[in-house]
């Protein structure tokens, strides 16, 4: 692990209290999807994990909402300022000049266990992690769609970029301003998409309907509070059909089978 000062170069509003954060360093960034970084916000003792939706060469492009005060602080910071991330570290080979790439934290997801196509499945922010799955599926040969699940209209992000990506996307709203009326279990159900493997991230009753609806392997990407961010508090354990494990470390990113629902 290593804790790199990163600078802000946007941070700018794209949903219902939602952002789009772009982080720059003075390295290399190699993070895989699912990974995260751990945040320190000014005048808070406790990092805030948020996952990678995005890996740059020279930073990382995350999204968040504003749920409390140390997020609202986040969103109140301009291009230019600086913050403090705890991440993972990849050291250069032997020969040649010593440095530490920025990688993410924790394990990510699979998508070389992904044979053709996949489905991705997102809640909520919970679609931010996917589109840098999408980008790995679709570099790899692999075919993708992904159904992403909001409360209202105003809350939908990221489906605009998977579009863009090539992906095809179906909306489900609770309240059926857009697409589906339901949730994303009936938009799975009225779309009926092609798939050997699905991913999915957002709320854990979404993921729990999700993984009980669909007999494909899958797997899912769990959010938990996190004291350490680095695995040495415990803080953040599940009990899984492997016994206890913390998500900052062994995960965020599990088999649909080893969790204990």
């Amino acid at each position: 692990m290593q804790k790199r000062i990163f600078t802000i170069e946007s941070n700018d509003p794209v949903a219902r209290d939602t952002f789009r954060i772009v982080l720059r360093t003075d390295g290399a960034v190699a993070v895989r999807s699912g990974q995260f970084v751990d945040i320190a916000l000014p005048g808070f003792f406790l990092r805030r994990p948020i996952s990678v939706s995005d890996s740059l060469p020279d930073g990382v492009v995350l999204y968040y909402k504003v749920v409390g005060e140390g997020t609202k602080v986040l969103s109140a910071m301009a291009p230019g300022a600086s913050l403090e991330l705890l991440a993972g570290a990849l050291d250069a080979p032997a020969s040649t000049t010593p440095t530490h790439t920025v990688a993410g934290l924790g394990s990510g997801f699979h998508p070389e266990q992904c044979r053709e196509a996949t489905l991705l499945i997102g809640g909520g922010l919970g679609a931010a992690p996917l589109y840098l799955l999408a980008k790995e599926l679709l570099a790899a040969g692999k075919k993708a769609t992904a159904v992403l699940g909001f409360n209202r209209a105003d809350e939908i992000c990221l489906a605009d970029e998977l579009r863009a990506l090539g992906v095809p996307v179906h909306i489900a709203t609770l309240d059926g301003s857009v697409g589906t009326k339901g949730f994303v279990t009936d938009a799975i159900a009225a779309v009926r998409p092609s798939f050997d493997r699905f991913y999915t991230c957002g709320p854990l009753p979404m993921m729990k309907a999700v993984c009980k609806a669909l007999d494909t392997p899958g797997e899912v990407s769990l959010e938990e509070r996190m004291g350490c961010g680095a695995g040495f508090c415990y803080g953040c354990s599940v009990q899984t059909a492997h016994g206890p494990r913390r998500v900052c470390a062994d995960g965020p990113v599990f088999d649909k089978e080893e969790v204990l629902w």
